[in-house]
């Protein structure tokens, strides 16, 4: 018979034990810390040490954010299923995506757009807080941006992370300079499971003052 770890909370504590060792003395604390830490988790790369970047103590908005109750809005399904409900739902969170409404392809068509624009845009128009969470489409980061600059939104803070060799690096640094509140990753890496990382590391933190 094969020897393993059978247990998933063990698995999960280990790997979180190795991650901590491997990373030795580097300055990865408080809940940046424990968001790198659950982003390595999640793709076994320790480059993304180097690569997260946190703007205008956005970790401490977004918990906040999440501890009072308010609209994830994501640009694809994957970060929607993959945001725990548990832990969402205990909060009261919304997770929209709009990303395959009728709505998005009708706005896409007429105005030749992409539907991640036109999802931002309909995203724009709820009389809510909302956080964006960006994994997939660099042209959603840019909606985003442009409605900022024009006042028709104002989110809470954006995490932009799409992956990507199009437009995916410079749209994080575009965002960066802007003074929407932001986790980006640096360069091409990213991706919705990146997104999804980052959101349930916060959430963990959040549900600790339900007790």
């Amino acid at each position: 018979m094969f020897e393993y770890i059978k247990n998933p909370n063990l698995i999960e504590e280990k790997s979180f034990d190795i991650i901590s060792e491997l990373l030795g003395d580097k300055n990865v604390i408080g809940l940046s810390g424990d968001i790198i830490k659950r982003v390595i988790h999640t793709t076994a790369d320790f480059e993304y040490v180097h690569l997260l970047e946190f703007k205008l103590g956005v970790e401490q908005l977004l918990l906040k954010a999440f501890k009072e109750g308010c609209t994830i809005v994501s640009d694809t399904n994957m970060i929607k299923a993959g945001i725990s409900k548990k832990l969402s739902n205990e909060l009261g969170i919304k997770i929209e995506c709009y990303v395959d409404s009728k709505e998005a392809y009708d706005v896409s068509k007429t105005e030749g757009i992409t539907r991640s624009m036109a999802a931002v845009d309909i995203a724009g128009k709820l009389n809510e807080n909302i956080v964006f969470i960006i994994g997939n489409a660099p042209t959603a980061l840019y909606r985003i941006m442009e409605l900022y600059k024009n006042n028709r939104i104002k989110p809470i803070a954006v995490v932009g992370v799409p992956v990507g060799f199009v437009g995916a690096a410079e749209s994080k640094d575009e965002l960066w300079n802007t003074e929407i509140p932001c986790i980006i990753t640096r360069g091409r890496k990213g991706g919705s499971t990146i997104g999804v990382a980052i959101v349930n590391a916060i959430l963990r933190e959040a549900n600790k003052s339900l007790g």
